[in-house]
């Protein structure tokens, strides 16, 4: 957006009496999410140094890691999708053998691990989960989200596994750090003889509960588990990790990661490797950060219990826990809800919406929020949404969507393409763990003000 543009949003009525006239906004940029660096980062990233990086800050990490969310052992890598990507290639071996994982080389999407396989996918989520499928020369079938928790539903997972039952992986996440019914997932995973890869990098830390006791992490259900590190993710800067269960498994992966190189003097590959091990600096940040992983989630979920209480309700939907469940509450996502419609078009590349009494639309309180300084981001775009993979099948309540796109059952219409209904109505809002009390506020202020709620929202403050 342009200057011009903030100014005038800055400028319109209903924002009057959010901020002094002379500040026009918040003072300090509010991210969507942030990482903290404390003391103990520092210091594991001087032992790096002075070790030469020898490798023990990842090693520990690694190992930290694995202990903290009840896996055996870890692979750490300079990526999550890069993690995904080692799963996958795991799989494929314990699945079809070690023969599929030599290159063919027959172009891009010709070869590798998963040829000709098709891979049951959650639909909201970012290419990092499916574009590995694709490299590995996999076809991606998406499978929609659930109602409430907007991870993969497994009613529309079985109703994938009645069509392909010979689907022999599944690919889950747990959305903003909101665990999905990863039980009844990983049952139809048995039920079907389909190994279950979690990816938990937005999950780190979330927890599945039995009578109020934490009885497993996110990550600790999966045949493998990956976690991403990105900058703005509930740990960061950089990186990702492979969790396994098997030695095996995890030296092999380690092996791929290091570009399977043989251990002969000479330069000898047999087959493909990636190179991309984490860097020691990166690990050892991650060793500090893991530290403090509970005081992170308590910081986020304070931020995320004041949204719910001013917003939930009239004018919106805050994405709520599952029964028996502990989400690390890393992004605060909202449904736009109102009893007057918001009125919103958007196309690959633009966006438009009109500003309406009484209701906001979600690229409304994007601008808003961008106009004072807070950053925001409509939820993920369905992956059956996207252009690169418009060919690819796509499942919902209704079967499958490509196959069956003019099907309606009342039954389930309500309940069907969840993924796409939250992706038109849906906004992140700031989570980051920086954010002030009062900031809030104001973030809040501006959200209520899109609905022309604001003077009322601050009489609620006094």
């Amino acid at each position: 957006m342009t200057e011009a543009g903030k100014k005038w949003i800055r400028g319109q009525a209903r924002f009057q009496g959010i901020f002094d006239e002379k500040d026009g906004g918040l003072k300090n940029k509010i991210p969507l999410s942030s990482i903290v660096i404390y003391d103990e980062c520092k210091e594991y990233i001087n032992r790096a140094f002075e070790s030469g990086f020898d490798g023990s800050q990842t090693r520990r990490f690694e190992e930290e890691l694995a202990g903290y969310i009840g896996m055996n052992y870890a692979v750490a890598v300079n990526s999550g999708e890069a993690a995904l990507h080692l799963a996958l290639r795991l799989a494929a071996e314990k699945l079809y053998g070690s023969s599929a994982g030599i290159y063919t080389p027959a172009g891009l999407g010709k070869g590798g691990a998963l040829l000709g396989k098709k891979v049951f996918c959650s639909d909201l989520t970012t290419s990092d989960m499916t574009a590995p499928i694709v490299f590995e020369g996999g076809e991606p079938v998406f499978i929609d989200a659930s109602d409430g928790d907007w991870s993969m539903d497994p009613e529309v997972l079985e109703l994938a596994f009645e069509k392909y039952p010979d689907v022999r992986i599944v690919v889950m996440n747990h959305a903003y750090g909101f665990p999905g019914q990863i039980m009844r997932i990983k049952q139809i995973c048995l039920a079907h003889e389909a190994l279950l890869i979690e990816c938990a990098g937005e999950a780190l830390g979330a927890s599945f509960l039995v009578q109020g006791e934490k009885q497993g992490k996110a990550g600790a259900f999966g045949d493998y588990a990956v976690f991403d590190f990105g900058g703005d993710k509930i740990i960061g800067t950089n990186g990702g990790a492979l969790l396994t269960r098997g030695c095996y498994e995890a030296e092999k992966a380690r092996y791929w990661a290091a570009g399977a190189s043989a251990s002969t003097p000479w330069n000898q590959h047999e087959e493909l490797g990636y190179r991309c091990l984490i860097g020691e600096p990166d690990a050892a940040l991650l060793r500090g950060q893991l530290l403090h992983i509970e005081e992170i989630i308590e910081k986020k979920k304070k931020i995320y219990e004041k949204y719910l209480e001013k917003l939930d309700g009239e004018m919106a939907y805050v994405i709520s826990a599952v029964e028996n469940t502990r989400p690390n509450y890393w992004i605060t996502a909202i449904t736009c809800e109102s009893n007057i419609q918001f009125m919103e078009t958007r196309n690959d590349r633009s966006y438009t919406y009109q500003d309406i009494h009484g209701t906001a639309a979600p690229m409304e309180i994007y601008d808003a929020l961008e106009a004072f300084g807070a950053e925001s981001r409509p939820v993920y775009k369905p992956m059956s949404m996207q252009p690169v993979f418009q060919n690819n099948e796509h499942f919902t309540l209704d079967g499958p969507w490509r196959m069956y796109g003019s099907f309606r059952n009342d039954t389930f219409w309500l309940r069907s393409d969840m993924a796409r209904q939250y992706y038109e109505s849906g906004i992140c809002l700031p989570s980051s763990v920086g954010m002030t009390e009062k900031e809030q506020d104001k973030v809040i202020d501006i959200i209520c003000a899109c609905y022309d709620m604001a003077k009322l929202n601050r009489m609620a403050w006094a």
